[in-house]
């Protein structure tokens, strides 16, 4: 499935915000149009990295370790702890 892509940036998650997105726990980062990039938590948990801008076409490749996501119910408590360095 992984492709050569194009990223905008790859951005390290202890420099995204932590969000809520129409309902939806998650990370964001701002993105040069002026939208956000967003990546869920569901997204996180299954080892996604590619956050989307609703507004463009960038995207960028979040760098984080799988493991601090894993939904054995420690993903609400990297949410509400931050994720540890």
């Amino acid at each position: 499935f992984q492709e050569k892509m194009s990223f905008y940036d790859e951005i390290e998650i202890e420099d995204m915000e932590q969000c809520t997105e129409q309902g939806e726990k998650g990370y964001s980062y701002p993105c040069p149009c002026g939208s956000m990039f967003f990546i869920s938590l569901t997204q996180l948990q299954a080892g996604e990295e590619i956050a989307t801008c609703p507004s463009c076409s960038l995207i960028i490749r979040v760098i984080y370790d799988p493991d601090d996501f894993q939904p054995s119910g420690s993903s609400e408590q990297a949410m509400t702890q931050g994720i540890p360095v």
